[in-house]
């Protein structure tokens, strides 16, 4: 039922909560339909907001259950395209999957993009996104030129690393904290076909992917499938997939269609599996399977971008796999000094806790801008997997896992997190004090704050 506060605004009362299915709250919806009523929102002295975008974060980053979430998907304008620079002017609704639709088919390509394309750039620039390609091209900040920030002053400040530079670096990776981004500008990559040349190699342990991966300076793109229920010898196995761009030539000499048709159809999960199908037997069979899937050495294969870049999403609502309970996502980075150490220290600790995971993912960063502050990626390995929710039996086993990574001065992907704690996320996240710093500057009255923000206790 929708709703009136104090100044007139419109709203409605919903449960929400991110990807992940837990945790969910209650919260006061605002849509508005253009930066006037946004605006206007903010500037209301009552209460305080976060923005949301398609809620593709998974905890509780992009909701407030004691305050209001505003949503974003009205503002999903491309403005401008300069087709010879590459530079794109948009409002910060519009998605991965918008630019995929408009500007593949004129040559360009997202310069960095996660793992869905249902996510919205003012979302991707509060959580400073990484994708396949971080090793050579960083994260999303790296070819981000500007954005305008509406501050709960009400002001509309442009951010650069030139202009309000403190302001810039605060937001990106700052988890929508330190205002509601409105528009933004950012450089595509460009592509001559929508296909990659894929090379698979199967790894039979953990040892033999770490060796691969150091050939990763000939590839665009670099992830590695890890089976995290293998033990023994076989502990680490999996299959690495690294890709570059296909040419237009090479794509013409096989015979593949310059502008596909249509994307590979994807399918929906139709409702939420029964949470006792997810157990070590049921999904040890369905890793032994998938390893044996792909070949053991294949070099070249063309491959559309959809399929590589974005696999689950060929699967929608595929976190119903997981069941009415949700499931926790976990991704770390662990420096690459000591790093094969810690990965193994990791996964025997996984295996041992025989949590099933249909998905864990090992990449390899590169370095990252000395001026990041709450950004997540740095130099070293990363590694992401999902665990159905089990909360007597998952949180101690994250919490081991917390305390090996922060141990090695790694650190975990706030937008995936649902439970860090505090304690946990200072050690983790080092320049913390200055990003307080620029937030109370900004935000003295903590407008701006989430239920991710109460959690790690950011703003007490």
């Amino acid at each position: 039922m929708t709703a009136t506060d104090g100044s007139g605004l419109r709203f409605v009362r919903s449960t929400v909560s991110g990807w992940a299915q837990y945790p969910r709250a209650e919260t006061s919806l605002y849509r508005p339909e253009r930066r006037p009523a946004l605006e206007a929102l903010v500037r209301h002295p009552d209460g305080h907001l976060i923005a949301r975008g398609l809620g593709a974060s998974y905890g509780d980053a992009s909701f407030s259950s004691t305050g209001g979430t505003v949503l974003m998907t009205r503002f999903d304008r491309l403005l401008a395209f300069d087709s010879d620079t590459g530079i794109l002017s948009c409002e910060a609704g519009v998605t991965i999957d918008d630019l995929l639709r408009v500007l593949v088919p004129r040559g360009f390509f997202p310069p960095v993009s996660p793992g869905t394309r249902q996510v919205t750039l003012g979302g991707c620039i509060a959580c400073d996104v990484h994708g396949k390609n971080h090793h050579r091209s960083g994260s999303l900040s790296a070819h981000l030129l500007d954005f305008h920030l509406l501050t709960a002053s009400g002001a509309l400040i442009r951010c650069s690393r030139t202009e309000r530079q403190d302001l810039f670096w605060a937001t990106v990776g700052g988890m929508g904290l330190t205002g509601v981004i409105t528009e933004l500008r950012l450089r595509m990559s460009r592509i001559e076909t929508p296909y990659l040349a894929v090379d698979y190699d199967r790894a039979g342990d953990l040892d033999t992917a770490l060796r691969l991966f150091e050939e990763d300076g000939n590839y665009a793109y670099s992830v590695a499938w890890l089976d995290c229920l293998a033990r023994g010898r076989s502990l680490g196995r999996g299959v690495l997939m690294r890709a570059n761009p296909l040419a237009a030539a090479e794509a013409t000499a096989r015979g593949l269609p310059r502008s596909p048709r249509r994307e590979p159809r994807s399918i929906t999960m139709p409702f939420r599996l029964p949470t006792a199908l997810l157990n070590p037997i049921t999904v040890g069979a369905f890793n032994a399977l998938y390893y044996r899937r792909f070949p053991a050495r294949a070099r070249g294969v063309p491959v559309h971008y959809a399929p590589y870049f974005y696999p689950l999403d060929r699967v929608k609502k595929w976190h119903r796999l997981y069941g009415r309970p949700g499931f926790f996502q976990y991704q770390c980075v662990v420096p690459f000094e000591g790093g094969r150490e810690t990965l193994v220290r990791l996964l025997e600790t996984i295996a041992r806790h025989r949590r099933a995971s249909f998905l864990a993912v090992l990449k390899r960063f590169g370095p990252a801008d000395p001026q990041q502050l709450l950004s997540f990626p740095k130099p070293g390995f990363t590694l992401a997997l999902d665990i159905p929710r089990d909360e007597a039996r998952d949180l101690p086993l994250l919490q081991q896992l917390d305390e090996i990574v922060a141990g090695q001065g790694g650190r975990v992907y706030l937008a995936k997190d649902a439970r860090l704690a505090p304690e946990q996320f200072r050690v983790m996240y080092p320049e913390l004090d200055r990003w307080l710093a620029i937030k109370r500057e900004v935000d003295p009255d903590n407008r701006f704050r989430s239920d991710l923000a109460d959690r790690l206790g950011l703003l007490a």
